[in-house]
This record gives C-alpha cells, sequence and structure tokens, in this order.
C-alpha cells in the first residue's frame, strides 16, 4: 500500500494561492452540485458558547473524482486576543475507491480560507454586475481580504470600501488588500458607506445580528454573505432577502438551517419558496441576474464538495513534486 502523505501549511502556501486556477476548480465543484450523484451529508456544527467558538466537520464525494475530503474546522473567535488565529484545522483525504486514508493536510485552515474566497469569486463572476466600479466588504479578517483579492481577478475594481468595528484592524487590512489588488481601498465610516457606496458588497463576519439593513441597499448592488454558517448568526436584515431581485444559496439545505435563510424564515419572508442554488446559476439550470439593476444576494454556508475538489487539486499538485513527508501505514 502507499505511504500516507502528510502536508503543513508552508507547503500548501507555496503551492495553492487564490487564483483563476482555483476558482475554477471551485466553480466546477458548485457545478456538480446541480448534477446527479454527488453525496454530501448535512453539515457537522457544534457550538462553544463559553469560548466563542465552534467547530464544523464537511465532506462530500463527487463522481469521478479520485479522493473525498473530510475537512475539520474550527473557529475560535477570542483567540486574537490570545496571540493566536482564530481560524485552524485540517482535511483528511481518502481514497474513493477503497477508502483508504492517502494525505493529510494540516494547513490551519488556509485550504478553507483559500476555498471559500474563491467561492466568492464564482459569485461575483455570475451574479455581481459586469462591471463594478467599486466593491466592499463588511469585516477586516484574513477572509475580508482574500474575498476582495479573489473577487477583483473577476470583477476589476478601481475603488474598495472596508468596514470592521476594529480600527487598527481595518488599517492592516486596508494596506493589504491595497498591496494586493492595486485598487484604492478606504475605510469607511460605517457599514452603511460600504453598502451605499458599492457594487459589490461581502460581508465576512461571525454576527449574531444583522451588519447590513435593507434600507441600504440600491439597484445595481449585488451582496455575497458569507459569515451565517451556523445556528443562530445573521449578518443580513431579513427583509433585504425579501425585497432582492434574486436570492441564490450555495445549497438551500444547508442555508434554512445554517444561513440567512433561516433567519429570514423564522421572520416571516420567503416562507413558501425555493431559492436556486449557485450550480443551477452556474450551469444555465436557473436564471442569474436578469439587468444591471438587479439587486441580488447569495448565500455562502460553504460546501463539503468545495472541500473535496480543493484537496484533489492540491494532491494533483503535489504528487508529481514530491512535496511532503511520507508516513508508513
Amino acid at each position: 500500500m502507499d505511504d500516507i502523505l502528510i502536508l503543513n501549511e508552508a507547503e500548501l502556501r507555496e503551492r495553492v494561492r487564490v487564483d483563476l486556477a482555483i476558482i475554477d476548480v471551485i466553480e466546477n465543484a458548485f457545478a456538480a452540485l446541480a448534477g446527479e450523484g454527488v453525496a454530501m451529508p448535512p453539515v457537522l456544527s457544534m457550538d462553544f458558547a463559553d469560548a466563542n467558538g465552534e467547530v464544523d466537520v464537511k465532506t462530500a464525494h463527487i463522481p469521478g473524482f479520485d479522493s473525498f475530503a473530510i475537512k475539520v474546522s474550527p473557529g475560535f473567535f477570542d483567540n486574537p486576543k490570545l496571540g493566536l488565529p482564530s481560524l485552524n484545522g485540517l482535511m483528511i483525504v481518502l481514497s474513493a475507491k477503497t477508502g483508504l486514508v492517502e494525505a493529510v493536510l494540516l494547513d490551519n485552515g488556509y485550504l478553507t480560507n483559500v476555498r471559500t474566497a474563491a467561492a466568492g469569486a464564482v459569485v461575483a463572476r455570475h451574479l455581481a454586475p459586469a462591471n463594478v466600479e467599486a466593491a466592499g466588504v463588511i469585516g477586516a479578517g484574513v477572509q475580508a481580504r482574500l474575498q476582495l483579492q479573489a473577487a477583483h481577478l473577476v470583477r476589476p475594481f478601481a475603488t474598495a470600501y472596508l468596514w470592521s468595528p476594529d480600527s487598527a484592524l481595518n488599517q492592516e487590512a486596508a494596506a493589504r488588500l491595497s498591496e494586493a489588488t492595486g485598487a484604492d481601498v478606504r475605510i469607511a465610516e460605517s457599514a452603511e458607506t460600504v453598502v451605499r457606496e458599492s457594487q459589490l458588497v461581502v460581508t465576512t463576519t461571525p454576527a449574531r445580528e444583522p451588519v447590513l439593513m435593507a434600507d441600504w441597499v440600491h439597484p445595481g448592488l449585488h451582496v455575497t454573505c458569507m459569515g451565517s454558517d451556523q445556528h443562530g448568526k445573521n449578518e443580513i436584515d431579513p427583509v433585504a432577502l425579501d425585497v432582492a431581485d434574486l436570492y441564490v444559496c450555495d445549497r438551500v439545505s444547508q442555508c434554512e438551517v445554517l444561513g440567512e435563510l433561516r433567519s429570514a424564515r423564522l421572520a416571516g419572508y420567503l416562507t413558501d419558496t425555493t431559492p436556486p442554488e449557485l450550480g443551477q446559476v452556474i450551469t444555465g439550470a436557473a436564471k442569474g441576474r436578469a439587468t444591471e439593476t438587479d439587486f441580488t444576494i447569495c448565500d455562502l454556508t460553504g460546501t463539503g464538495a468545495q472541500d473535496t475538489a480543493v484537496a484533489n487539486f492540491v494532491l494533483s499538485q503535489i504528487r508529481a513534486s514530491g512535496a511532503g513527508t511520507r508516513f508508513k501505514r
């Protein structure tokens, strides 16, 4: 039997980054979800209220892929006060033919950050206006930066607006985002300013109360919300989902339990409708943005299909290079 391949974060960072190649990989994963045969169980989610933390376990098997991933993703949001990153985790990669463990990717959440940013770019490619002059992000952590960095690859904006309640983090994020994109990155006075000044907005917070209100939105705006991925989280005013010209889920069955759809239905909205999924928009099975003046929303809760796709991509890049450590079974 082959050895088990072990890769650490540094080795993964050398070979996988936020670029058009990984965006295409994640787009294909969403397209596969719109077809037949993908096995993707519900997310296993566990809350650590006393530690302001959570752990999600995600997996999926995509037909035609040699391997599948099981991803463990902790998020402990008080960790920065201890000098520790808020996100962590690893992926276990197994053969889809034998079930044997093939690799352990000790990425500390890096691959999750990359595939999540790539998903945001896929959404921007299919749902944002064709011309985005200004993009914005509510939040200033790693994912906030990566989301706009990825979006810039498919909707190259000249100006970006950023807001979070942490002024020091805002300064750091603005500087790094400006360096990564070349855009004029401005720290906004408020989340409202971000929304009103942008055509593309991403929310990247662990909020449990809305950070984006319905009366801020405007024609031609697209919003991607990716922070609500667990029970109790809510970034978007439920009224905004109700008034949107188009609301799209990455996976309806997840969004109605973990995402913004859950909050909207609890508030009495979208109770008698099933939104389209992103994969259906990609494949043409569902309609996307109809006009440049539409107001659209996409709800990203994160799918196991994305994790399996990025893990297979990683192994295809690594095996030929001889990188990593081989561990005898």
